[in-house]
């Protein structure tokens, strides 16, 4: 077994299923075009679930990590070293993936602090990431 098919065979719950979702990325040439150059993590906790997903960007390739989110210490920045963190509940991740939350609701739940987000220009790249996957 490769050592790439070892860390998919790894992953669990919520970290599988962003890693599903967002390997076909490997696969399109605007994507390792327009990432050639970028070095990110970004960390996507869903708080109710046990795994954290830790999407790594390097050198035009995408993989992704999954972390256990119990003790809070293994999510911290110094152990992580995540350069963009997003942290809510599943549901809230599948309502925004499904395009159900308005912008206006995100505002809401980011000022209620249902939804937690640091380092915001790091996240936003998300968003640029689901545009190629949609194309």
């Amino acid at each position: 077994m490769t050592e790439k098919e070892e860390k998919k065979k790894k992953l669990r719950g919520f970290a599988k299923i962003i890693a599903e979702n967002l390997d076909p990325l490997n696969e399109k040439e605007k994507f390792a075009k327009k990432f050639k150059d970028i070095d990110l993590r970004i960390l996507l906790n869903a708080n109710d679930g046990r795994y954290a997903a830790l999407i790594k960007i390097k050198n035009g390739t995408l993989e992704v990590d999954g972390i256990k989110n119990k003790p809070k210490e293994n999510l911290s920045k110094e152990n992580v070293n995540w350069d963009g963190y997003l942290g809510t509940s599943t549901q809230t991740f599948f309502d925004i993936a499904m395009g159900n939350i308005s912008t206006l609701g995100m505002i809401w739940k980011i000022i209620t602090r249902k939804i937690k987000i640091k380092k915001i220009k790091n996240v936003l790249i998300l968003t640029e990431l689901f545009s190629i996957l949609e194309q």
